[in-house]
């Protein structure tokens, strides 16, 4: 840490701010107090930790900063309440976060970084590549900011916002064990789930984490022609290693696989389509989302039609694939991802 750098106190471990305390002459217990303060508490200043000494809040707002985002525009659906957050972060930089509400609870859809570089030429998130990752402290953020904002607990998460988590592992993982801790938020691993487009190399050092959470194939695609002309990741990790990674994959963890499918009119919703998808997971344990694709101006495709859809997911069930289509909720606010923070940046106007 150089001169001017303040220590990114939300983003440290228990262990961590137990050195710290040390480093400040202070026992070991006031570290657990700290640490409900930012994670349990969730306070937003300094002064608001009242059980810490009026000294030791001054030399940590000298020495540490406590992460903060800025609600810059947030939209609301009328169809389901769905709501959408367009946040500032302390650079300047913008990240969007949607809570969703479902019979089950409430869902919250998080960024992991500012842009993404996966460059998946569906998605709106990729366009302008990728600025920088997020810290640990930047992601529990829009947890505790949405919570604020919206009065009610989030239930379950979902990292399948703006970027590729597991291109941000370490921050990631880091993100989930502050998360999750009892002595924290304490929200349950298994009602996590992570998105990644296909890091094969990281999938594998994922299923010796040891966490109980889903991980979600973005998949797309039944095959490598197409998905090659849809996720260039194909190209780097083609499916027959993506598919290995995930069987084996589940042999370590015993937690079933989620796949994604976004249904894109003419590319890749056909029963052929379909037929091939089935080929390729047959045996394995797992789940298929079938998403009608976000239109997004920039790209040009367009989403399946109703009856294709319906049809698609008719052939995946009759070949003895768990598939369900997914509830679409904000539609009235482009509640996908990347779409809003596009928008905010090409300077027009947000509704």
């Amino acid at each position: 840490m150089n001169a001017t750098e303040k220590l990114d106190l939300k983003s440290m471990t228990l262990p961590e701010l137990k050195e710290l305390m040390a480093d400040l002459g202070q026992p070991a217990f006031r570290a657990g107090q700290l640490f409900s303060w930012l994670h349990e508490k969730r306070a937003g200043s300094f002064d608001e930790m009242t059980n810490l000494p009026a000294a030791l809040r001054r030399e940590l707002a000298e020495r540490c900063t406590l992460t903060r985002l800025t609600v810059l525009h947030e939209l609301v659906s009328r169809l389901d309440g769905t709501r959408k957050y367009l946040y500032r972060l302390a650079d300047g930089n913008c990240i969007e976060t949607v809570l969703m509400h479902y019979h089950h609870g409430t869902s919250l859809c998080i960024s992991t970084q500012v842009g993404c570089r996966m460059g998946c030429n569906f998605c709106a998130s990729t366009l302008g590549g990728l600025v920088r990752c997020l810290t640990p402290s930047e992601m529990l953020e829009q947890v505790y900011e949405t919570v604020r904002q919206a009065g009610e607990r989030v239930d379950s998460l979902v990292l399948m916002g703006i970027g590729e988590p597991l291109d941000n592992y370490d921050n990631v993982i880091r993100f989930l064990r502050l998360l999750t801790d009892p002595k924290g938020y304490n929200l349950g691993q298994r009602h996590i789930s992570l998105s990644t487009c296909g890091l094969v190399d990281r999938i594998y050092d994922l299923a010796k984490e040891d966490l109980g959470i889903t991980l979600s194939i973005s998949l797309h695609a039944p095959d490598n022609e197409t998905r090659n002309r849809t996720m260039p990741v194909n190209r780097r990790w083609p499916i027959e290693e993506l598919m290995r990674a995930c069987r084996d994959y589940f042999k370590t963890t015993g937690r079933r696989i989620s796949f994604e499918y976004a249904l894109i009119k003419g590319v890749n919703d056909s029963p052929e389509d379909a037929r091939k998808l089935a080929d390729l997971l047959d045996g394995m344990v797992c789940h298929v989302n079938l998403i009608p694709v976000n239109p997004v101006k920039e790209r040009g495709y367009d989403r399946s039609g109703a009856a294709d859809i319906h049809r698609f997911a008719e052939t995946l069930g009759r070949l003895g694939v768990n598939a369900t289509v997914r509830r679409e909720l904000g539609g009235d606010i482009d509640a996908a991802c990347g779409q809003l923070r596009r928008q905010y940046e090409k300077g027009e106007a947000l509704a």
